[in-house]
């Protein structure tokens, strides 16, 4: 929901009623994943995507029908073999979308959401999509971090339902992982009868790039549009100025070596955070990837320069004491072999590389491969029963 979060805003604002269909689930092929969606807004205007077109049209009259009448949808849309070019998904995929009516009388803390989301602070709108009784089907649960002022907000239904939802959304509002959950019908463990989707809304993945040269430039552009709260970082201010780099939100005068230490001491790293040395100057790299590549909790270390670069660096590497299980974490040369020669197409090695890495991608031609093209743990996930 979030990219469409400002015109829902709106019209909300505006005291209209929207209607609003998301993804919640998604097995095969399918083009948008969970949490991407459309809104219908009162004018009729069509805003964002739950299909990349295949099923739009039919999404939109669905959301109209639940406007109308108030009532929220659960829908699957997919292919069968008789009827792959009807309103389907003629990529192969399979869609579960909620369609659901969004106002101010049914969701009176959007604009608390939508302050949260704006300031970067974590939380997560947990939402009934199925249950055996009717009357569940649309609640809503708002849950924050514990110390929050408002840790949790709403109810699905009952108090046993909300504690087991809050416990499990706030370890996925920790990864910032939206999804589809499956609970007896008051929120037992084990059973099915209530099917809720959790949209938790963490704050940007980091985006460190160590190196104030055109390179990095061009990864902070490239870091921005994939949606990553970007850093660039060097000790040199004649060179690390917010003029020379528009796309980042933060252009930091230090030691490389001294600012990342600083920033894993106070927490401010995760899971997610990306780190980018572009510098291949042994002065900065060596002490800065000796920190890197002792920070556990990153997703991705890798650093910019030629093998024979590369080989000097590993070697300089050991002798400061770097064990050949910490080298192992270390993507050099940065990125894949896609021939790049211009900062920009090196920026588009280097992304690619790190989506690979974060969805289990190969970094091969789709053409000269078999199987699934999307990756990811719900591939392992078998349709649900209906």
């Amino acid at each position: 929901m979030r990219e469409v979060l400002g015109e829902l805003l709106e019209w909300w604002s505006d005291g209209q009623s929207v209607g609003v269909a998301t993804v919640v689930a998604t097995w095969r092929s399918a083009p948008r994943p969970a949490g991407a969606s459309m809104l219908v807004g009162p004018d009729g205007t069509a805003v964002g995507s739950v299909s990349g077109g295949c099923v739009e049209g039919a999404v939109y009259e669905l959301a109209q029908q639940v406007v109308d009448d108030g009532a929220p949808v659960l829908h699957r849309y997919g292919v069968s073999d008789g009827d792959a070019l009807a309103v389907g998904l003629t990529c192969g995929g399979v869609l579960d979308v909620f369609v659901e009516k969004v106002s101010r009388e049914t969701f009176p803390d959007l604009d608390k959401v939508a302050a949260d989301i704006a300031s970067s602070q974590p939380v997560a709108v947990v939402t009934v999509v199925a249950h055996t009784d009717p009357t569940w089907i649309g609640r809503r649960l708002i849950v924050r971090p514990d110390g929050a002022e408002q840790p949790v907000r709403g109810g699905l239904g009952s108090r046993r339902a909300d504690d087991a939802v809050t416990d499990d959304v706030r370890g996925l509002l920790a990864q910032g992982r939206s999804t589809l959950l499956t609970y007896g019908p008051d929120g037992q463990r084990r059973g099915e009868g209530m099917r809720v989707f959790c949209s938790a809304y963490a704050p940007k993945p980091r985006l460190l790039v160590f190196g104030a040269i055109d390179f990095a430039a061009a990864v902070a552009r490239v870091g921005s549009f994939l949606g990553y709260r970007v850093t660039v970082c060097d000790a040199r201010p004649v060179f690390a100025t917010p003029v020379r780099f528009p796309d980042a939100d933060e252009v930091i005068v230090e030691w490389p070596h001294r600012y990342l230490r600083r920033q894993a001491e106070v927490g401010a790293l995760d899971s997610r955070t990306v780190i980018t040395v572009l510098t291949h100057d042994p002065k900065f790299d060596v002490p800065l990837l000796e920190v890197a590549l002792r920070i556990p909790v990153v997703a991705y270390v890798g650093a910019m320069g030629s093998r024979r670069t590369h080989d000097d660096r590993l070697a300089r590497l050991r002798e400061a004491g770097v064990t050949d299980d910490e080298l192992a974490g270390l993507s050099s040369p940065i990125g894949l072999d896609l021939g790049a020669r211009t900062p920009e197409e090196t920026a588009v090695s280097i992304a690619a590389e790190i989506i690979a890495l974060r969805w289990g991608g190969v970094g091969e031609r789709l053409g000269a491969t078999t199987g699934a093209i999307h990756h990811g743990p719900d591939l392992a996930r078998e349709l649900p029963r209906t």
